[in-house]
């Protein structure tokens, strides 16, 4: 009996010991979010892709995927990109404690909530969606402008890349239980710099 009851004291803490353990790494995930976005200086941009005064970054991660472009021959015998049939997909992290952490998900859907900015109807080719990866709020988003890859070493410096673009929310939709991180984000006409 005394093993047991042993045993059930050790389950017993070492679930205590989990708990505390998620509960500090939320605090300080949360901490770690907002001080780095209130430290984020974006860069000085082109006109083409400057974002309106007011608005402020609030979150930064680093992609890894596809974003459904092709380099293709020019008749001049340049290349360029072009969109291709292929879906964006692509996996946004930041680090937290040195270890990277998913934080959003990139890729094509329907707006399934349009706002004054969208076309209607909506394009049922699907537009460019951001998911969170903690609640599953979602924005979706149109480019307003752009500027060539390597045209502007401060803000859009990678030449050969896919064009550097200034994004409007055309959408946003809360998460299943009411949780809007991006819905805040892209509230209010909110625009981002994407490259």
């Amino acid at each position: 009996m005394s093993y047991n009851l042993g045993q059930q004291t050790r389950k017993i803490a070492r679930v205590r010991s989990l708990f505390v353990a998620a509960l500090v790494l939320a605090c300080a995930f949360g901490t770690v979010t907002r001080a780095a976005a209130q430290n984020v200086t974006p860069p000085t941009t082109p006109d083409a892709i400057a974002v309106p005064e007011g608005n402020s970054a609030f979150l930064v991660g680093h992609a890894f995927g596809t974003q459904g472009y092709v380099c293709l021959p020019t008749a001049t015998g340049d290349t360029s990109w072009t969109v291709n049939a292929a879906r964006p997909e692509a996996t946004l992290f930041t680090n937290v404690f040195g270890q990277p952490v998913q934080i959003i998900t990139h890729f094509t859907s329907i707006d399934a909530n349009p706002n004054g900015n969208a076309t209607i109807p909506v394009s049922l080719s699907g537009n460019a969606t951001w998911q969170s990866s903690f609640d599953t709020s979602k924005v979706w988003a149109k480019a307003t402008g752009h500027i060539d890859a390597g045209s502007d070493a401060a803000s859009c410096p990678n030449d050969g890349a896919i064009q550097c673009l200034l994004l409007e929310s055309i959408g946003n939709q809360q998460g299943p239980t009411g949780d809007q991180v991006l819905v805040r984000a892209y509230d209010q006409d909110w625009k981002d710099i994407s490259h």
